[in-house]
């Protein structure tokens, strides 16, 4: 497999949010390592399109919760574009469970902090690790990495508490290797999803219409995972590479504050 173009990672790329990403940024030219944890069918589905817009597409199934998976997927990587420019980290699940925070499970909390959480930070610090090493074999390379966390980094839920700490403990994740890696021209950023149209919020879409519709999106719509995508496709063609470190919400407005 040849390298002839610029090489992206998207993590939990099958579905979503990190499937709309991996696709729209095969259509502006990149070609994509696509890492996956189960579903098989919808990697495929993601690689035949990716294809299909004249892009390679590597297929690496692993829960990034899993070290060893984490050093496949970038093993797997290595053997088939030899290169890496582009990181995002993306993979995230929800609790089996709502529970309300008094109910809140160490099964639970430990499941969701490990794929959400614990496994992005080790798999960004091998990515960086390999980032620095081209930059030494290539100075002119410009790698970037993003984190793709959520409004719930910010905003309560008290009966997911487990995933909006993992998002809060992403967000500050970004804010360190953007931090390490500013003097080496590393740009890392953090792109904010809102209200995202996604399998993981149609268990809760009536709720989150009425929500909308009420007003506490400004821009009265639910976004989509092509919302997203064109954040991170400005990031990924340099757009803002003298911003690291910002945070991209991407909310319809809904950090808003108005009176």
């Amino acid at each position: 497999m040849s390298s002839e173009h610029s090489v992206v990672l998207v993590t939990g790329g099958s579905r979503g949010i990190g499937r709309g990403i991996a696709l729209h940024l095969a259509r502006e030219g990149w070609n994509v390592a696509l890492n996956f944890s189960q579903n098989i069918e919808k990697a495929e589905e993601v690689k035949k399109k990716v294809i299909e817009a004249g892009r390679q597409c590597l297929t690496l199934q692993g829960d990034v919760g899993s070290s060893q998976a984490r050093r496949s997927i970038l093993e797997g990587i290595h053997r088939g574009f030899g290169r890496l420019d582009l990181f995002i980290s993306n993979a995230g699940i929800a609790p089996r469970v709502r529970n309300d925070l008094l109910e809140t499970t160490e099964e639970s909390f430990d499941e969701v902090l490990s794929t959400n959480l614990r496994g992005p930070f080790f798999l960004a610090q091998s990515a960086a690790r390999w980032m620095l090493k081209q930059k030494q074999d290539q100075p002119e390379l410009i790698p970037r990495m993003i984190f793709i966390t959520s409004i719930s980094s910010y905003v309560a839920s008290v009966n997911r508490g487990e995933y909006c700490i993992s998002k809060a403990g992403l967000s500050m994740t970004a804010q360190l290797f953007a931090a390490r890696l500013a003097a080496d021209g590393i740009p890392v950023f953090e792109v904010r999803p809102g209200i995202i149209q996604t399998d993981m919020t149609a268990k809760v879409a009536s709720r989150y219409d009425s929500l909308i519709a009420g007003g506490l999106v400004p821009q009265r719509r639910w976004g989509t995972p092509e919302d997203v995508a064109h954040a991170v496709a400005a990031i990924a063609r340099g757009d803002l590479d003298y911003s690291t470190g910002q945070v991209i919400e991407v909310g319809g407005g809904f950090g808003l504050r108005s009176l």
